[in-house]
């Protein structure tokens, strides 16, 4: 998938980031990742069970969560399991979130050896 990047004056690949980020946009699709975190391995028909949409519909967004590397499936005989892949969110825990709250874990260990000295 190619997109029209204006600031580069071209075509861009999205990166693994923004199909991660694209595809944890949007509620039905978080919805489907809680329900294989719940219960792995289920097939199409159990996913769209509990969600009022089409059939099609839950497939496009269980395309949408193949794309960035969320979802993965396997063939059992004719029915196609899905299963969650944590690892892209890891990443994106990794790289965005992790950075940030370590600052603040390690002023909150330095305040309380601080602390513990002065008592």
């Amino acid at each position: 998938m190619t997109k029209w990047s204006p600031i580069l004056g071209g075509v861009s690949t999205p990166s693994a980031d923004d199909l991660v980020f694209k595809a944890l946009a949007d509620p039905t699709r978080r919805s489907l990742l809680d329900r294989l975190f719940a219960h792995d391995g289920l097939t199409l028909t159990q996913l769209e069970s509990e969600l009022e949409m089409t059939r099609f519909g839950v497939m496009k967004h269980l395309k949408v969560l193949e794309e960035a590397g969320l979802v993965v499936t396997r063939r059992s005989g004719r029915e196609k399991l899905h299963f969650l892949n944590p690892v892209p969110i890891r990443q994106i825990h990794d790289r965005w979130i992790d950075k940030y709250t370590e600052r603040h874990v390690s002023a909150l260990v330095a305040l309380k050896h601080e602390l513990e000295e002065k008592s």
